[in-house]
């Protein structure tokens, strides 16, 4: 019986930090780092403060936590979209579709991964360089990949992953100022995916 209520107790804790970083999402997308304060934090997940600081010993450290969650699932996503995927072309499509759609239905993490924290949050810097970097490693793979099976032109596939990595976020950013983004995003998937194919020299004919 011990071991049942210590498990159940584990998993109360654990829905009740869930529901802190949902929120903090939330918070920090709708007033930004500054603005936001704790007790926004523990309004919107309708918990106590004493169980914010259980958590967490401050502001900063739960928005550093949330930035390495937000861009793990980020990643988890889109890594998942591409693999198994058996062509050059269908990669990119569907790696690219996997960001906007979290984009267009998740603005908060977007925002939270592309706006949040940015040169307010010192702490911040390395986890923000080591996740865009993971987004640049995971084109410039695809593209190594394509160059040696010939699909694609030789060319600097480092280079050619950050303009990439670069140019989603522009689209991203732009995007979501649409009001009606939603109905705007599939066109914008193949929009830019016909961009990064043309800029790669990509060769259907050998796909």
């Amino acid at each position: 019986m011990a071991y049942r209520s210590s498990d159940k107790t584990r998993k109360k804790k654990d829905t009740k930090r869930t529901s802190m970083m949902q929120a903090a999402v939330r918070v920090f997308a709708e007033k930004g780092y500054h603005a936001a304060t704790v007790r926004d934090v523990v309004q919107a997940a309708e918990v106590a403060i004493g169980t914010f600081y259980f958590y967490f010993p401050d502001k900063e450290t739960l928005f550093v936590h949330l930035y390495e969650e937000t861009a793990d699932f980020l990643m988890q996503t889109i890594g998942q979209a591409v693999v198994g995927r058996p062509s050059f072309s269908q990669k990119v499509y569907a790696g690219l579709s996997a960001y906007m759609n979290i984009a267009i239905y998740e603005p908060a993490v977007v925002q939270l991964l592309l706006v949040g924290g940015v040169g307010t949050v010192p702490s911040l810097t390395a986890k923000r360089r080591a996740f865009r970097l993971k987004l640049i490693q995971m084109w410039q793979q695809i593209l190594d990949n394509a160059v040696h099976q010939s699909v694609i032109i030789s060319q600097n596939t480092r280079r050619t992953a950050e303009a990439i990595t670069g140019a989603v976020d522009e689209v991203v950013l732009q995007l979501l100022e649409y009001p009606d983004s939603e109905e705007r995003v599939e066109t914008a998937v193949h929009e830019l995916a016909a961009f990064v194919l043309r800029a790669v020299g990509y060769n259907e004919i050998i796909e």
